[in-house]
């Protein structure tokens, strides 16, 4: 079982989904293609994590569909318990940024301006997918409880990109000062 397993999981104990369906809403937390799901899927179906069924469509090929069994449940549980591992980040932008004092401004705006549209299209994703959310389901524990504070952190990380993208152009164009752009907050 790698994470994206056990994400798969946790999404079909919310409802019964094909594997596309799982694919497209497990995007907003973690990058997964068809070809590593599907196989993931049979995986644990075969180790009885999951069960299947078949729904005929007419105007379309026929669909599986998957559905987590109590031993699923357990595997998702004990995997709950384990200490999270620290996040990796694998950014080319980051890479990029720390090429700058050998490029030209132009480089420089050009690559700030092509990561502010980037973030200004995540913001629109996530506000999107927010309101999506049913508002009963904005409660401490609901099922969709877990994918309402997920899409808001999704959202709150693109406005603080973006926030940082606007902080470094003014530093460019000379309006903004060397320093730090918000205070360090303390642990409490």
């Amino acid at each position: 079982m790698n994470i994206l397993s056990y994400g798969l999981l946790g999404l079909l104990t919310r409802e019964e989904s094909s594997g596309y369906d799982l694919m497209l809403k497990i995007q907003p937390h973690w990058q997964a293609k068809h070809s590593q799901i599907y196989p993931l899927l049979s995986k644990m179906e075969n180790d009885e994590l999951l069960s299947s069924r078949w729904v005929q469509q007419s105007d379309k090929p026929d669909k599986k569909m998957y559905a987590v069994t109590d031993k699923g449940i357990e595997k998702l549980l004990g995997w709950m318990i384990t200490p999270v591992t620290a996040p990796v980040t694998r950014d080319e932008f980051n890479l990029r940024i720390l090429c700058v004092g050998i490029a030209e401004d132009g480089s420089m705006r050009r690559i700030l301006n092509e990561r502010k549209n980037w973030f200004n299209e995540r913001i629109r994703y996530f506000e999107d997918l927010k309101s999506r959310i049913p508002q009963d389901n904005l409660r401490v524990g609901s099922r969709e409880f877990g994918s309402y504070i997920l899409v808001q952190k999704g959202l709150m990380n693109a406005q603080t990109g973006l926030e940082w993208c606007n902080w470094v152009t003014q530093l460019l164009d000379g309006q903004a000062a060397i320093q730090d752009p918000i205070p360090v907050i303390s642990e409490n």
